[in-house]
């Protein structure tokens, strides 16, 4: 893949010169053209030759327009960011629809210098490559165009350029001790390179290998492949093509759903639920001081019908919780700028810290819900999202938070029976609206949601917990048991 790029490449200034005039001004035509437009473009910069990576990066700010470039220059992730997912860091710096985010070694410079440096063995190599395949593919089924640049200069030709800086140096002032280290390494490190991005080239995100030995060649090549690779998106955008999962079949009869098991008459008596909530919370209290002192992370989810308690169990789990350490994320329809965004986007920013807990009262399972049923997604888009939320969650347990998902179920009667209640206690009326009614209307369609959801998102590393509700007492210590036994076990 590489030795096809040592072929000698070469461009005279003049050509460059004549070529690069008009190639500027529709390039920069095209970037405003995208800022009208319904995806966003993502461009990878990296290579074995770091000037011309930085030329490369350097050209684009003189062509195009630098208030709608986001550059993001990354070196070896901070403290912070080795806490949390290796795609956290990607994931909250994409850019909105409209705009072009320039990430300069990105996900797989970094998975190479990883590998490089010993902290990746073959099956870690293997398993970051498939994340930056899926992170690249939800990307690109969201709609974003990937344009990755590989600068390759061969091991003469880095040494040929060492060699130089050495006799002028005031003339090679970019040449620095990277490059030396890269000349010494070029061996162990080609092969390595040469795997990462055979497996990271896909059809969504090919990956363009650029000589660049030749700096007008180098120049021009990038320059025209980013120009057509905008243009023909800008003018046919076509609708991202997504692999549609095998539907749950029917035998033909009405079929029992994971709801149809949740025996919704289980109650707890006060003088039972006092007594076990305060020995629950006491357990939780000790649990998260310990969990923060370990950097134990955890992410909880609340889902449920309307009115089924979701905010009575919340506020009993973080009680015994320092307000320090907990951070509740009510999570209503997207703003206008979550909607430029791949709609995970808005929940990778809110991960939680180490040793933090981040309790989202709703959660990203509105695509395969309220999205699905009320035709706000496309089917194949959450279809697609099964796959893309499983990834998601095993990226959050991979990194050594507990993640547990709550479904409150309650049945139709105890639901109209608490929005009476809630019509009547004046510190409860803003709880109801005219739409919680309407979605009564669509009981049935939530259920086959629901039961979908369950059936292709409950896993090991992120199990779904159908806690029956309709006794709001049992309800409640249900959940604290169910988290404080988690915690107790990842302790």
């Amino acid at each position: 893949m590489l030795e096809a790029a040592e072929i000698e490449q070469t461009t005279t200034k003049a050509e460059y010169v004549e070529a690069l005039e008009k190639l500027r001004i529709d390039l920069l035509n095209a970037q405003f053209d995208l800022a009208n437009a319904d995806f966003s473009v993502v461009i990878l910069l990296g290579g074995d030759d770091r000037p011309a990576c930085g030329a490369a990066l350097k050209a684009m700010h003189e062509w195009m327009d630098q208030r709608h470039l986001e550059t993001h220059a990354l070196g070896p992730p901070t403290e912070e960011e080795r806490e949390l997912p290796p795609f956290w860091r990607f994931w909250h710096r994409l850019p909105r629809k409209g705009r072009i985010g320039v990430f300069v070694n990105g996900w797989v410079q970094s998975l190479i210098r990883d590998a490089l440096d010993g902290d990746l063995d073959d099956d870690g190599i293997a398993r970051r490559n498939a994340n930056i395949q899926q992170f690249e593919e939800d990307l690109a089924h969201d709609g974003t165009l990937i344009l990755k640049y590989w600068f390759h200069l061969s091991k003469k030709g880095l040494q040929k350029r060492l060699k130089k800086a050495k006799k002028h140096p005031e003339k090679i002032w970019w040449v620095d001790e990277q490059d030396r280290l890269i000349y010494e390494r070029y061996d162990e490190a080609l092969p390595i390179a040469e795997r990462v991005l055979r497996k990271t080239s896909s059809g969504a995100a090919q990956w363009n290998i650029i000589p660049s030995e030749n700096p007008y060649y180098c120049h021009l090549t990038f320059a025209r492949s980013l120009h057509d690779r905008l243009i023909h998106r800008l003018a046919e955008a076509p609708a991202p093509a997504a692999p549609l999962l095998p539907a749950i079949v029917s035998t033909g009869t009405e079929r029992r759903t994971v709801l149809d098991e949740v025996d919704l008459s289980k109650s707890l008596a006060k003088e039972d639920y006092d007594k076990q909530r305060k020995r629950l919370q006491a357990d939780l209290s000790r649990l998260s001081r310990e969990a923060f002192e370990q950097r134990v992370s955890s992410v909880l989810v609340f889902e449920g019908w309307d009115a089924a308690g979701k905010g009575g169990v919340i506020r009993r789990l973080t009680w015994p919780i320092d307000a320090r350490l907990f951070q509740v994320v009510p999570v209503a329809a997207p703003t206008e700028e979550e909607k430029a965004h791949h709609y995970l986007w808005r929940f990778w920013r809110q991960l939680p810290s180490a040793g933090h807990h981040t309790i989202f009262d709703r959660s990203w399972y509105g695509r395969v819900l309220v999205e699905r049923v009320e035709g706000f997604a496309r089917e194949d888009e959450w279809r697609r999202a099964y796959r893309e939320i499983n990834d998601f969650e095993v990226q959050l347990a991979s990194s050594g938070m507990v993640v547990l998902k709550f479904w409150l179920h309650i049945d139709p009667e105890e639901q109209r029976r608490r929005f009476q209640v809630r019509e009547k206690t004046a510190f409860k009326k803003y709880k109801i609206t005219d739409e919680d009614y309407r979605n009564r209307d669509k009981w049935d369609a939530y259920v086959a949601a629901i039961d979908e959801m369950v059936t292709r998102t409950s896993t090991d590393y992120a199990p779904w917990h159908v806690v029956p509700a309709n006794d709001k007492r049992h309800a409640r210590i249900k959940v604290l048991k169910t988290y404080v036994k988690a915690l107790k076990k990842r302790l």
